[in-house]
């Protein structure tokens, strides 16, 4: 099977917060080393504050987070999404994780696309850059999966754990997704 056939990308909701907390739980080593929010303690109460502000900027339409859900249990299983957006320029940054229990079955590279499809066909924006840190292979092979092409290692690009860090910046544009965009 596919990863299109199991699973897929929406709004998170309140009740989503639990399965969140779950999906967060299970990966705590693997995450919690790529991502700062991610810490030992993570409670309900933090998946429920995260789901808040993801309904709060797909209001304010200042970013635009999903969650990647089994849809044979409607659990979620990591997240992706649109920041960073510059409207000036019409760019903005494609983030994903996968719980670890689901890695390796083709899931962020599914929820990469699905933020793909978001990014240009509905906000219109013409330029998206995935910005993985240097040590962060995992993240790399998925923008390299979704045809992103890379453009550089940019010194000092990101700032993690108190301290700037160089990260591998790749890029996408439409042109780059028409063979899938349109799946």
């Amino acid at each position: 099977m596919q990863a299109a056939d199991e699973y897929f990308t929406r709004r998170l909701e309140p009740e989503d917060a639990a399965s969140f907390l779950s999906a967060v739980r299970a990966s705590l080593p693997d995450l919690a080393h790529w991502m700062p929010w991610c810490k030992t303690d993570y409670a309900l109460e933090d998946a429920t504050a995260w789901i808040s502000f993801t309904q709060a900027a797909w209001s304010n339409r200042t970013e635009f987070p999903l969650g990647i859900i089994e849809r044979k249990t409607g659990s979620v299983v990591g997240g992706t999404g649109i920041n960073q957006i510059n409207r000036v320029h019409s760019i903005g940054n494609i983030g994903y994780w996968v719980s670890t229990p689901h890695t390796g079955r083709g899931i962020a590279k599914l929820a990469a696309r699905q933020a793909a499809r978001l990014g240009f066909c509905e906000l219109g924006l013409v330029r998206l850059e995935i910005v993985a840190l240097s040590g962060n292979f995992a993240s790399q092979r998925v923008a390299q999966a979704i045809g992103a092409a890379f453009e550089c290692t940019a010194r000092n690009r990101l700032h993690f754990f108190g301290k700037p860090h160089d990260a591998a910046v790749y890029s996408l544009i439409p042109q780059d997704t028409e063979r899938w965009l349109c799946e």
